[in-house]
């Protein structure tokens, strides 16, 4: 695994997420990437659909390469995320499919939970998508299928 590639993360939580999103946002800046903190910045509660969906329209428009997102379980910012079209976001919880969202899938964006994935194994997870690009070969022609069903969606 070489370094990373990757120039700008989006990042961003619901308020259950808070303390992870903060220990990535500083993982990963100390990488010399540029992070851009989507937010929350207190604990006081949201919801996470509006939190994963507003990440993932600055990054359907271009404002960062790829996104972090964490609440509680790191599904139902997945599935926030999966609604915007031309995101394709993974919940991630170990190093196989953490490598294989983007080297296969070309996911975007990952997504943790913070009540289910510690922030040592979170960071590690992070450095492993980061660091690995999408492969092409065999698998887009499936990416492209995806890209597909976003478009009957516009």
């Amino acid at each position: 695994m070489s370094e990373s590639k990757v120039k700008t993360v989006g990042i961003g939580c619901d308020h259950l997420g808070l303390e992870l999103k903060n220990a990535l946002r500083d993982h990963i800046a100390a990488q010399g990437i540029e992070v851009v903190d989507m937010g929350v910045n207190s604990d006081d509660p949201v919801d996470y659909p509006d939190m994963g969906a507003a990440l993932a329209r600055e990054l359907a428009r271009g404002a960062f390469e790829r996104g972090i997102l964490v609440c509680g379980t790191g599904a139902g910012m997945a599935i926030a995320a999966n609604k915007v079209p031309g995101v394709r976001a993974v919940c991630v919880t170990d190093p196989y499919t953490a490598e294989r969202a983007i080297a296969s899938n070309n996911a975007q964006v990952i997504t943790f939970g913070a009540q289910i994935t510690g922030t040592s194994v979170a960071k590690m997870l992070a450095d492993i998508y980061l660091k690995n690009e999408f492969g092409g070969g065999r698998s887009a022609p499936k990416v492209a299928k995806l890209d597909a069903l976003d478009a009957d969606r516009r």
